[in-house]
């Protein structure tokens, strides 16, 4: 048999034939707190109710489990030895209507997939949950793992006594022996099941909503975390942006949140975000802060909580038919999030962390040589696994932002309301969206959905403009250019807004605006003919559309030497996001850029504006500077942060931010010795408080130049002796500047299946440190020679993390370059979700040396 990577031409078979009616799952998970080798396994039996529509005809379920106990097919004794081959159950001689029950043996999980285990070092207590998209529900229970088969799900589990235990329903009467049974859900697809069970700490709470007609609902809210996260928990303000939503979501979708109870589970060594299961969403509990954070943080938990809960409706009770259309789900969910954040809770600049940092992420992946349609061509479960990326989230999300400016926003929630109506409880596909978007806008958007939902690339918006003796604009015109790989010039609904001082008053400020639809190479701008030169031009003002923005030379000046008077952050954050691109793309030079940032971000105001400053400034340094002007660059940017974070006003997200930045910058022994003093209370600035987040923060570089060493660490470990720490731990260990050092962690990555997806992940982040390439050399050639039996014995999310995480991205050299070319060279018939991998990380290397060339030309400029 294939195997466990499901095509999509066998779900599409499997669908066709099958229909589910029903499913009876229970768990016993007892054995998760055994302290010997029966801990590793757990008992699953499922009963499942389908019909046939050709009663005679051959399938097969989907289980991944170490053992099957026992199969039986309409009272008919199968012989396990026969039937099941590790992935699949044969299945022959189905009647029109069957009940197959298979009870197994299936594993715990250490890689977050499946039923994960962890074992809290604190207290030596047992936590578990479920984790499945896209498809690992099959290594819990039997089951049609795809998403059009959908069908109500009853579960029981059977826990240790005492233990906390949720799922998707909400759970029936009392739990007696440890057994938990809950109500059998609305029709939902196998992938969005959910179990969380432990000793959880779990604080409830109820929302309430009075309709119009008089009607009233009633939603349990439940928020789960480890006990040892207790006195961390503010629970609080996570129901309150759990209640803001769901008044949102009524308010805007005229369908009632229709899956009962509402729980928010935040839990260990969790691979995502989040995870949408209807009535039971997980969270990766790091959304727990046991430290001082910026107003970022809670934006970004907040923006997670929305997420989740639009997929509520998008996703959960409509569902895409196959992972072609993931964008069904997952972009509406990006972008009803951000608008549901700033229009419904505190964070009313949300609009400008999605241009800045969200539509970063897209612009990235849509210029990689992997990139597809928002709609895309998914093959397989492999395929699928790979495009949860930021073209079907973030370029989705942004796409669907310029369709409201295209449709109009009462005809785009009315689109949505029809759709939720019309499909509920089903599965769709793209023509069922555009069907209904076409009733209520009164467009046709078949040529829309070809240009900006089934091509792929990014085009670029640049302004043209001519000006009279008068200094008066005569012409302005926009010019749209796109990759000779990828030629699709689309249709825009672009702001164009011009900009300059007022008086005597420095700002820059937008004194005239005009929207138009861009269509073609060059499209005129009549509105701002006869207005005054501007200082600055802004196509996409108000980021209504995804494209590239462009300066004329004129406007690239004014940024240069004046982008920290720039008033309106919104236009600001496109700025520098602008900026970016031309810095990525390898059009201006990463000395610019970092001057840029060394000048001016100490006036950004946007507290997530600055953050991804500071990530893309030491990306800069890192990758996209000439080799000889990396060194006095990280100089001169530590000596910047420092400066920075002095002048920032005590106690503030802005002091925290830059303090962050300067610890990753700090190389020099100054200012190695003003981070430790900072750890052991000698040194001192003003409001900073030094809580255990930050320590480990100060500690990474510390260890990193050897300064830190494995007793420091150790020492730390017992002031943290938790499971933050222990992770925070592994990182610094692995950083340290030694080749024993690097070579165990190797063993322990790559050679090994012992660390936990969490330890891996912390393993890999200290691994690569790009101030270490000496050191990473000799594992280039190791590298290649062994990505592909990493893929073939690993399971996808950790074979995924090694993949990218162990590249060596930091040996920017036309040798590294040559390495990658030969290896895809020579395995062509490799995985394609493997090659896929290696081509991204190839293109981001030959990306970085075009900017290293571009760098260097700049010859001597500061």
């Amino acid at each position: 048999m294939p195997g466990e990577n499901l095509s999509r031409d066998e779900a599409r078979e499997r669908g066709r034939l099958l229909s589910v009616d029903a499913y009876d799952v229970a768990l016993d998970v007892r054995s998760a707190v055994a302290g010997d080798a029966s801990a590793a396994t757990f008992r699953s039996r499922t009963t499942l109710r389908f019909r046939c529509a050709e009663p005679g005809a051959s399938t097969f379920a989907d289980l991944l489990a170490p053992s099957v106990t026992s199969v039986t097919l309409n009272g008919r004794e199968l012989d396990p030895r026969t039937v099941f081959d590790g992935t699949r159950i044969t299945l022959d001689g189905l009647a029109a209507e069957n009940t197959l029950v298979v009870d197994a043996q299936c594993a715990y999980s250490r890689t977050g997939e499946g039923l994960h285990r962890f074992v809290d070092p604190e207290d030596g207590e047992v936590y578990l949950y479920t984790q499945y998209e896209p498809a690992d529900s099959r290594r819990v229970f039997a089951n049609f793992e795809q998403p059009d088969l959908k069908a109500p799900f009853t579960f029981e589990v059977t826990a240790p006594e005492g233990w906390v235990v949720v799922s998707n329903g909400v759970q029936e009467g009392e739990a007696e022996g440890g057994r938990h049974r809950f109500a059998t859900t609305e029709p939902i697809s196998t992938y969005i099941t959910a179990v969380v069970a432990g000793p959880y700490h779990f604080v409830s709470d109820t929302y309430r909503r009075t309709f119009e007609d008089g009607s009233e609902l009633e939603i349990p809210l439940g928020a789960l975390c480890r006990k040892g996260l207790a006195k961390h928990f503010d629970a609080d303000d996570v129901f309150t942006v759990t209640k803001q939503g769901l008044d949102f979501f009524h308010d805007h979708f005229d369908f009632p949140y229709p899956f009962g109870k509402y729980d928010s589970a935040f839990v260990p060594e969790y691979n995502l975000g989040a995870m949408e299961n209807p009535g039971c969403v997980t969270f990766r509990e790091e959304f727990i802060f046991r430290g001082k954070v910026t107003e970022a943080s809670y934006e970004r938990r907040a923006n997670v909580i929305l997420h989740e809960m639009a997929h509520m409706w998008f996703g959960d009770l409509v569902t895409m038919e196959w992972w072609d259309d993931l964008w069904l789900k997952e972009s509406y969910a990006d972008f009803m999030g951000a608008f549901a954040l700033a229009e419904a809770t505190r964070f009313r600049d949300s609009w400008i962390t999605f241009a800045n940092r969200r539509k970063s992420w897209a612009y990235r992946a849509d210029q990689l040589p992997s990139t597809h349609p928002v709609t895309a061509d998914i093959r397989d479960l492999e395929d699928a696994k790979l495009n949860f990326d930021g073209i079907t989230y973030a370029k989705g999300a942004a796409v669907l932002k310029q369709l409201v400016a295209y449709v109009g926003q009462d005809a785009f929630l009315e689109g949505a309301r029809r759709y939720f109506k019309r499909h509920a409880y089903g599965n769709t596909r793209l023509t069922d969206l555009l069907t209904v978007l076409e009733e209520t806008s009164g467009r046709d958007l078949a040529s829309w959905s070809r240009a900006w939902l089934e091509t792929a690339g990014v085009n670029s918006l640049t302004p043209q403009v001519t000006y009279d003796a008068q200094d008066r604009i005569t012409e302005l015109s926009i010019l749209q250019e796109a990759a000779e790989e990828r030629p699709e010039l689309r249709p825009h609904r672009v702001a164009v807004g011009l900009y300059r001082r007022q008086g005597t008053d420095p700002a820059l400020v937008r004194y005239a605006r005009a929207e138009v639809d861009v269509s073609g190479p060059r499209t005129a701008v009549p509105e701002l003919a006869g207005a005054e030169r501007p200082e600055l031009i802004l196509v996409n003002d108000d980021d209504l559309t995804y494209c590239k923005v462009r300066f004329d030379e004129g406007s690239l000046a004014t940024l240069r030497a004046r982008l920290g008077d720039l008033a309106d952050p919104m236009a600001r954050a496109l700025c520098w996001a602008a900026l970016w691109g031309l810095t990525r793309d390898g059009l201006m030079p990463a000395r610019d850029y970092l001057g840029l940032v060394r000048r001016f971000a100490g006036q950004e105001t946007d507290i997530g504006v600055l953050q991804s400053l500071h990530g893309q400034a030491q990306t800069a340094l890192e990758y996209y500077s000439a080799p000889d002007r990396r060194e006095p660059a990280a100089r001169e940017l530590a000596e910047g942060a420092l400066h920075e974070l002095r002048l920032a006003e005590p106690g503030s997200g802005h002091q925290l931010t830059w303090a962050r930045h300067f610890a990753a910058l700090a190389t020099t022994p100054a200012d190695l010795q003003l981070l430790q003093g900072l750890l052991d209370g000698t040194a001192k600035i003003d409001g900073l408080d030094v809580d255990q987040e930050l320590r480990w923060t100060l500690l990474e570089p510390l260890a990193a130049h050897g300064v830190a060493d494995e007793a420091a660490l150790a020492a730390e470990l017992a002031r943290d002796d938790t499971a933050s720490g222990k992770r925070h731990q592994v990182r610094c260990l692995a950083a340290r500047p030694s080749a024993g050092v690097k070579a165990q962690v190797w063993a322990d990555v790559v050679d090994s299946d012992a660390l936990s997806n969490a330890l891996v992940e912390a393993s890999i982040a200290g691994f690569a440190q790009p101030g270490q390439r000496e050191l990473l050399a000799p594992y280039a050639p190791r590298y290649f020679a062994e990505i592909e039996r990493v893929w073939r014995e690993r399971s996808i999310e950790i074979a995924m993390d090694v993949v990218r995480g162990l590249f060596p991205a930091s040996l920017v050299e036309p040798s590294t370059l040559e390495a990658a070319d030969r290896w895809l060279a020579e395995h062509a018939q490799a995985a394609p979700a493997l090659r896929r991998l290696v081509l991204e990380e190839r293109d981001d290397l030959a990306r970085a040396l075009r900017a290293q060339a571009c760098d260097e030309a700049a010859g001597g400029r500061p």
